[in-house]
């Protein structure tokens, strides 16, 4: 499926400099073939190995959500900083103006982490880490959009896979 032609690119937003790729129109036409889409990435034998999502805080919800209905599945939620009481496990990392906090409530069980777009990956390994002092062990990663032309993302042997790829900006 086409899922490309229902993204809108918004040249310097939020910025000068960033093609803004808005998921919006993608979502209204096409969600339901999206969460599809997502679900195809993993065979059957790796789902049945997973007990859950973890969709990064915010737009990563909407996804791994979905997948966790989808497949059945439970799902587990990396908050931004101030959003969860204490206890949780926290993790600090690196945006391109300063540095961010996410936290996660303690857990277990196998889980793959969803994304919306996959950039330098900074958001991913700061999941991933984060998911593992919480308690989980992490599976597969999986992201809507990755943009290639801006990261050769990898952790602990893992790959991203993607509903769509961009490999020029």
């Amino acid at each position: 499926m086409p899922f490309k032609s229902y993204i809108d690119t918004i040249p310097d937003f939020p910025e000068p400099g960033v093609m803004f790729r808005d998921i919006s129109p993608l979502l209204a036409q096409k969600f339901p073939e999206v969460v599809h889409a997502f679900a195809d990435l993993f065979p059957a034998h790796e789902l049945a190995d997973i007990d859950g999502f973890a969709g990064v805080d915010s737009r990563g919800f909407i996804f791994a959500s979905a997948l966790a209905v989808h497949c059945r599945k439970n799902f587990i939620m990396p908050r931004k900083a101030g959003k969860l009481p204490q206890p949780y496990a926290e993790a600090e990392y690196a945006l391109e103006y300063g540095t961010a906090k996410l936290h996660l409530k303690p857990g277990s069980g196998n889980v793959i982490i969803i994304d919306d777009v996959l950039a330098t990956g900074g958001t991913l390994k700061a999941t991933a880490g984060l998911c593992q002092d919480a308690g989980y062990n992490v599976k597969g990663f999986a992201v809507l959009i990755d943009l290639k032309f801006l990261n050769d993302f990898e952790w602990n042997g893992m790959r991203a896979r993607s509903v769509m790829t961009y490999d020029a900006p």
